[in-house]
């Protein structure tokens, strides 16, 4: 890279990121960083664009633990959206809704039948903290499970 990018240059680069998909503004800022002509111009395009709420961490949240709910539980999405720069309060906000649900949905997509020994128990019951659910969902849908 030879010079760094324009303004509007920089602006129209963080525009086609923000097309493709959300970003939080920790990570746009790290891809816009090594175009950017300062730190200045660059905080300067990062705040015009939150004030033109083109950019929002908050939304970013949304769509990133709608997406993970698949797979994990809200632990792991909490720690998925602090590593990416979003707020605490944001992250515990969006990832803990209906953990109950989203697990018993993993469970019988993986297992079609239920746990009948205790091994099996342990065994789904690791798998459900490996995603990153809680103690609670899990012995409520493993553990304490008398059918």
């Amino acid at each position: 890279m030879d010079q760094p990018d324009t303004p509007a240059a920089l602006k129209a680069r963080a525009l086609r990121y923000l097309a493709r998909r959300e970003h939080s503004r920790a990570e746009l800022s790290r891809k816009l960083a090594p175009r950017a002509e300062s730190a200045e111009a660059l905080l300067f395009l990062l705040d015009e664009l939150e004030k033109r709420k083109q950019l929002s961490d908050e939304r970013y949240a949304e769509v990133r633990s709608h997406w993970m709910a698949r797979k994990y539980g809200a632990a792991r999405i909490r720690h998925d959206l602090k590593a990416k720069g979003v707020a605490d309060d944001v992250a515990a906000r969006v990832s803990s809704a209906d953990e109950l649900e989203r697990a018993k949905a993993i469970l019988v997509r993986k297992y079609r039948d239920a746990a009948t020994t205790r091994e099996e128990k342990a065994r789904r019951a690791r798998f459900l903290q490996g995603r990153g659910f809680s103690m609670d969902v899990i012995q409520s849908l493993v553990l304490r499970a008398d059918d």
